[in-house]
């Protein structure tokens, strides 16, 4: 993971869920500015912007993967 905070094996849960929560949250905001400059025509700056959410959406599913990974290692099958 990119986020020095992922890599911290101290990281709950919970940061885990806010990250991912934070990261779709941006990826929206570029996706929302890709659809406008495709609209106007801008497809060098739609570009940009489509690309930057993709790069928020794979660190929101990498954060949520370790979320679950957590959650599975501490309330997994018994």
């Amino acid at each position: 993971m990119a986020d020095s905070q992922s890599k911290d094996s101290n990281t709950t849960p919970q940061q885990h869920h806010t990250k991912a929560a934070e990261h779709h949250d941006s990826a929206s905001r570029h996706h929302r500015e890709a659809a406008k400059h495709h609209e106007a025509g801008n497809h060098e700056k739609a570009g940009h912007h489509a690309h930057m959410a993709h790069g928020h959406t794979t660190h929101a599913q990498e954060h949520s993967s370790e979320a679950s990974k957590k959650h599975a290692n501490t309330h997994g099958q018994k």
